[in-house]
């Protein structure tokens, strides 16, 4: 999943990411509405932290240039200003959820986890593929009931591909929601993963479900 992270102070969004960042996810940082605008028109998130009080513009007009855009990312907006006329007017143009500063980290990672869980973000604890079964609760792998020793990398990248089993995912969209990188890296990284991922997922077995799509990137295909 990613995060975009909206909040001038550098300490306090330096808290949020590596906090986030631990516990699993993929996290950008704006310190302005300006450098938002730039990472939203290259990124698609699943959750956008938006605080108030931004140098350029005020977090309520950002929030309103989303909605108008057609951003659907949930919007968990942030302010010092513990008013209910002010939630109210965030929840209003579009915001998901309103956590007043200060707060503790424990209280935004369950927030943040309730808004996954909502609409088209609902999320699944175990993801399956043929007879590949990925639990992210105990962290395991198996195929055909063999157990699968993977990496984090390896999980991660096994992970998208069954979120997005049966389509093409290209080099770009693996490195940006694996690598949380925005481009190709220029290397072969990506190429060497999934052979990694091969290996272990598909070598041995009669049916092999990582297949390479000529030109385009790789798909994970359920049996």
């Amino acid at each position: 999943m990613n995060i975009l992270v909206i909040e001038d102070e550098k300490k306090v969004a330096d808290f949020i990411a590596k906090g986030l960042q631990e516990i699993g996810f993929l996290v950008h940082i704006a310190t302005s509405a300006a450098a938002a605008e730039r990472l939203i028109s290259k990124h698609v998130y699943d959750v956008i932290i938006l605080d108030i009080m931004l140098p350029d513009k005020d977090g309520f007009t950002v929030l309103r240039s989303l909605r108008e855009d057609g951003v659907d990312a949930k919007v968990l907006m942030l302010t010092a200003l513990d008013q209910l006329e002010s939630k109210v007017r965030g929840l209003n143009l579009g915001a998901d959820d309103y956590l007043t500063k200060p707060f503790d980290f424990e209280e935004l990672s369950a927030r943040i986890n309730a808004l996954l869980r909502r609409g088209r973000y609902e999320q699944k604890e175990v993801l399956t593929a043929g007879d590949v079964v990925l639990d992210k609760t105990t962290q395991r792998v198996t195929r055909a009931g063999k157990l699968i020793e993977l990496t984090h990398r390896e999980f991660m990248l096994l992970e998208y591909l069954l979120l997005h089993k049966n389509e093409v995912v290209t080099r770009t969209m693996i490195a940006q929601h694996v690598w949380n990188l925005g481009f190709e890296t220029g290397t072969n990284v990506i190429d060497v993963y999934i052979n990694y991922l091969r290996r272990k997922i598909d070598y041995g077995f009669s049916t092999r479900l990582i297949r390479t799509v000529r030109n385009r990137g790789y798909m994970l295909q359920d049996e």
